[in-house]
């Protein structure tokens, strides 16, 4: 029985040309080779398994070649490179920093370096795990690379850069490997699993090689396990259950059920992810990378980032056609804020439970928007003047306006106040701002209208207009109506108010549209408004009267005991 060798040995790059997805750095040692402008110390950083001691030993085989191709590559022939692939070659040595990191190591190194070599030209050391010498070590080797013999190279391998002292690197010419793409690895693949007569599906492939995470020893590794574990067919069902990867199934199935509204349906898709224990936190990551995908596939420019086999490709393409840009920016950013918060999170599945219910109601019309928000009114058009435009408030009728608990007093400043009541208002009824006013286009001039007296009667006939000005103003419309209004000297409207804030409020704000609308209304330009203070307009006491924000709350809390109640059990505050 033959020994078996692992594929990411037996498959390991004797060429350049074999090295996978590294085409720059390739390049850039086979033109040095060829214009003969050698460094003497090179440092090939980067993520595990994507060939930088590989690299090294290529390009130490080759640079002792007698024979090179033109393409600058090792002929394979001549006695340095049987040397090399039989394990006997005195020309290059391979030194492990992780398990020979102390002085008495490099200084032995150091000894070698003073025997030229025997056949080729250079004397080669790969130096793997270079950041694991000890700091001794380190500056025992300095003087060595900087000024080796002339037939002596170092190459130096190291995953964590960051950890090669500074004067190390600034010796070194340094070659950063990048991350082996999902497109360069799959074929790459295909092509071991064809060397060993193994049927596997193109699907499989790509799980494999996203499991990989950019490193091909580790994608060989998990191809060998598959093959291991199915045979010579390997599936894709296989695959994700040999490999632990959720189906992506799942995802297209999530997304349909948003897209739906039916969040129910969400719930129990998820708690069968987790019956069959996969991780909740990475479940919310795929989610996150099918939105970003599905928004890849929304530009046909984009559509390269899309990194699967056709079939799979196709489907997202189905889907995102199915879906808006809001919906899935909306349905992302959801996602992203959930990863982001579920370590910190008290109850991990309630609170990816409450993601999906968000993109349940995200994808109940399909539109990316959340429930329709109320759009402020525009301000009412005056003659002369205008109402400022303020935020909006829930219609309320005349009768309710009556209703409301004296003593609202917007806050200096123009800040409005909030109370318990008007939370409890907003929550029971849906917003509704649109209101129309009347008003008469021009003031009726003439000698009769100027002298003529108005009367109780004219005065009721405009009230509801005047009141429907500040329907976004409940709190205006109540003190102008608390009490009646009153005529004096025939002209002057006068109404009251419980205190001089009051007064001077209304006089600096909405003095000057309530004349003008009176006037235009009763068609008498001598009209004016006049405001009164009156202590004793309602049956209430001075003692009983509410002022402050404080107050109305002591106040509606003895009236409604669960009010006090409700206030105390959700520690609210009133501002």
């Amino acid at each position: 029985m033959d020994q078996f060798v692992v594929s990411a040995r037996k498959y390991r790059p004797q060429q350049f040309d074999s090295v996978v997805d590294q085409g720059n750095i390739v390049a850039t040692l086979k033109n040095a080779i060829l214009r003969r402008q050698l460094a003497h110390a090179y440092l090939f950083c980067g993520p595990r398994g994507v060939g930088k001691t590989t690299c090294a030993r290529i390009f130490a085989k080759t640079i002792n070649c007698f024979n090179p191709t033109k393409e600058m590559e090792a002929c394979g022939e001549c006695e340095s490179c049987r040397s090399f692939a039989e394990g006997r070659s005195y020309c290059i040595h391979e030194l492990d920093a992780a398990s020979n990191n102390s002085v008495d190591d490099i200084r032995e190194l150091i000894d070698k370096v003073r025997i030229p070599p025997q056949i080729g030209n250079y004397s080669v050391y790969i130096i793997d795990e270079v950041h694991m010498l000890s700091q001794a070590a380190f500056n025992a080797f300095l003087k060595t690379l900087e000024e080796p013999p002339s037939y002596a190279l170092f190459i130096l391998a190291t995953t964590e850069k960051h950890k090669v002292l500074p004067t190390i690197l600034s010796r070194c010419q340094v070659f950063d490997f990048n991350r082996i793409s999902i497109k360069a690895m799959v074929p790459y693949l295909a092509s071991v699993a064809k060397k060993e007569e193994v049927s596997v599906s193109a699907e499989a492939l790509h799980i494999i090689a996203q499991k990989a995470d950019g490193a091909m020893r580790d994608a060989l590794t998990l191809l060998d396990q598959c093959i291991a574990v199915c045979g010579r067919e390997v599936s894709y069902a296989q695959v994700i259950s040999n490999l632990n990867v959720l189906d992506r199934e799942y995802y297209f199935r999530l997304t349909q059920m948003a897209l739906d509204g039916a969040f129910d349906k969400m719930l129990l898709l998820f708690d069968e992810i987790l019956s069959k224990g996969f991780n909740a936190l990475h479940f919310i990551g795929g989610l996150s990378s099918h939105f970003r995908d599905l928004i890849v596939c929304k530009q046909p420019g984009s559509l390269p980032l899309l990194e699967y086999g056709q079939d799979t490709a196709n489907r997202f393409i189905d889907q995102a056609a199915l879906c808006t840009l809001p919906f899935l920016f909306k349905a992302l950013g959801l996602c992203s804020q959930a990863e982001a918060g579920y370590k910190t999170s008290n109850n991990p599945r309630l609170h990816i439970e409450l993601t999906l219910i968000r993109l349940s109601q995200l994808g109940a019309d399909n539109s990316g928007q959340p429930k329709e928000q109320p759009v402020p009114d525009k301000p009412v058009k005056q003659p002369v003047a205008e109402v400022p435009q303020q935020p909006a408030a829930p219609e309320v009728s005349h009768q309710k306006l009556r209703q409301t608990t004296p003593g609202g007093i917007p806050e200096k400043g123009g800040s409005k106040s909030v109370s318990i009541k008007t939370l409890i208002q907003k929550n029971g009824q849906t917003d509704n701002h649109t209101h129309s006013t009347t008003e008469p286009a021009t003031l009726v001039s003439g000698d009769d209208n100027q002298e003529k007296e108005i009367t109780l009667e004219d005065l009721e006939k405009v009230m509801p207009g005047l009141l429907a000005l500040f329907e976004n103003r409940p709190h205006l419309a109540t003190t102008l109506t608390r009490c009646p209004p009153s005529i004096i000297d025939g002209v002057t409207v006068e109404f009251r108010v419980i205190n001089e804030l009051q007064k001077k409020w209304i006089e600096e704000r909405f003095g000057i549209t309530i004349d003008r609308y009176l006037r235009n209304a009763l068609g008498n330009s001598k009209v004016s408004v006049s405001l009164a203070v009156e202590e004793t307009c309602t049956e209430q006491t001075p003692q009983e009267k509410c002022y402050m924000p404080e107050e109305k709350a002591k106040f509606i809390a003895g009236q409604h005991p669960e009010i006090a109640a409700l206030k105390n059990d959700l520690s609210l505050d009133v501002s």
